[in-house]
């Protein structure tokens, strides 16, 4: 079984109005079970992307492996999302 590691998610871009009320800044630690409080929608468009850095892979068109962006799916209303692989 491949090494596991935490992942931070941030919200690090809101336009619009956000029917969640997300709000940059905010953030969530995710190990082994989904956070409270995230908008099920853009869990669902982040969850891939939050695999890969638990896994311990990596986005080769990232200048840094351990983190990416991803954005929620309403282009009206768009949040963007940092998702950082934590050290052990």
């Amino acid at each position: 079984m491949p090494e596991r590691y935490e992942v931070l998610v941030r919200v690090v871009s809101q336009k619009g109005t956000c029917f969640q009320e997300h709000k940059v800044g905010e953030e969530w630690i995710i190990s082994r079970k989904t956070p409270e409080g995230i908008c099920l929608t853009a869990f669902n468009a982040i969850y891939p992307h939050i695999r890969v850095l638990m896994l311990g892979g990596a986005f080769p068109w990232e200048d840094d492996p351990y983190v990416t962006r991803e954005a929620c799916p309403d282009p009206q209303n768009p949040v963007i999302f940092e998702i950082r692989r934590l050290p052990k």
